[in-house]
């Protein structure tokens, strides 16, 4: 166990007759405990100061790793949000595929629809004018026969018997 200022001021000496002048010895213990007290003070500051440094180094060091795991984290958090862009990408072009594939579909039924019912129309004005072709033709040859003559004579014989009977 190290010599304390105390343990030195208390420490007295035996006396022998030729021995030191006690004077000096006291004098000479007065300073060492006064450079002692002083080492001693001095040490403790100097440990107070390394206990100071070491705080702030410890401090330093977990900001360093509070650091070192928020850049992890950020790293990480970005590579999560990049992959997450890339399936939000990939999601909105095939549905935009989709979208587009069903619209052109659309388009084809209603052109096709269209195609069929302008090929209808078609059908239809060709048997109508067929039609009217034969009625015409067939009123021609109604006109251009006896029956017509005997279809006005008829016509004529009805008025006449209309305007008799005083109707």
């Amino acid at each position: 166990m190290p010599l304390s200022p105390i343990d030195i001021h208390n420490k007295e000496f035996r006396r022998s007759w030729r021995g030191y002048n006690e004077d000096e010895v006291d004098d000479f213990l007065e300073r060492i405990i006064q450079d002692y007290e002083a080492l001693i003070r001095q040490n403790k500051q100097l440990e107070e100061e390394i206990a100071r440094i070491n705080d702030r180094l410890a401090h330093y060091d977990s900001l360093e790793d509070s650091l070192s795991k928020s850049i992890l984290v950020a790293q990480e958090t970005a590579e999560e949000v990049k992959g997450n862009a890339r399936k939000e990408a990939q999601l909105i072009i095939r549905e935009a595929e989709k979208n587009a594939d069903r619209i052109v579909s659309e388009a084809l039924n209603k052109a096709r629809k269209m195609a069929l019912e302008v090929e209808e129309m078609q059908k239809q004005a060709s048997l109508f004018r067929a039609r009217f072709r034969s009625l015409v033709q067939s009123q021609l040859e109604m006109m251009d026969s006896g029956e017509w003559e005997a279809f006005e004579k008829e016509l004529a014989r009805r008025e006449a018997s209309v305007s008799e009977s005083g109707l």
